[in-house]
């Protein structure tokens, strides 16, 4: 019987399954593969329909009586895109998203869909019928640019919560 020949990378690959078995160190984890750009948008838009309901729940809170009346029922819409949003999430990345808390501050991002790291404008101003209404304004203006990474059935929800947001901003009241 003829001797069996290893290879020098057969060899090398033994040695260093050795030396980790050995030092009692395992090689160190793999990164997760990187969000794909559907998904990096989704958590952008969750992120910003959660600061939307808070400011919503902010501005109620401080109401109360009639003016909580007539702003609950833009509130639940909002909860509503944000479950349906939260739908189309792969599940380990629901549960990354919700493992670390949304920013603080109103909606703000870019042409992708992806948040700014400029703040926006009166971000440090509380809950008011004008804020609501140009984050509303906002928030419909940029749906469009946010179509292009999106599948076409993300596509046609995010063209739909931009149509009810653009409703919003035209159909908040002036005054409570």
């Amino acid at each position: 019987m003829r001797p069996r020949h290893l290879s020098r990378r057969a060899v090398l690959a033994g040695g260093a399954v050795a030396l980790t078995a050995c030092s009692g160190r395992s090689p160190a984890p793999e990164a997760p593969p990187p969000d794909s750009p559907e998904t990096v948008l989704l958590k952008s838009l969750v992120a910003e329909k959660e600061r939307t309901v808070a400011l919503y729940a902010a501005l109620i809170g401080e109401l109360g009586g009639k003016g909580a009346e007539r702003l609950a029922p833009f509130m639940d819409r909002h909860r509503a895109h944000l479950d349906e949003l939260r739908r189309h999430l792969p599940a380990a990345a629901l549960a990354s998203s919700s493992a670390s808390p949304p920013p603080s501050g109103s909606p703000s991002q870019g042409p992708s869909g992806a948040p700014s790291t400029s703040p926006s404008p009166g971000a440090e101003r509380g809950p008011s019928l004008s804020r609501l209404r140009e984050l509303e304004r906002r928030a419909a203006a940029q749906r469009p640019r946010q179509l292009a990474t999106a599948s076409p059935g993300l596509a046609q929800l995010i063209a739909s919560i931009g149509a009810c947001e653009a409703v919003h901003a035209a159909a908040l009241p002036r005054s409570l």
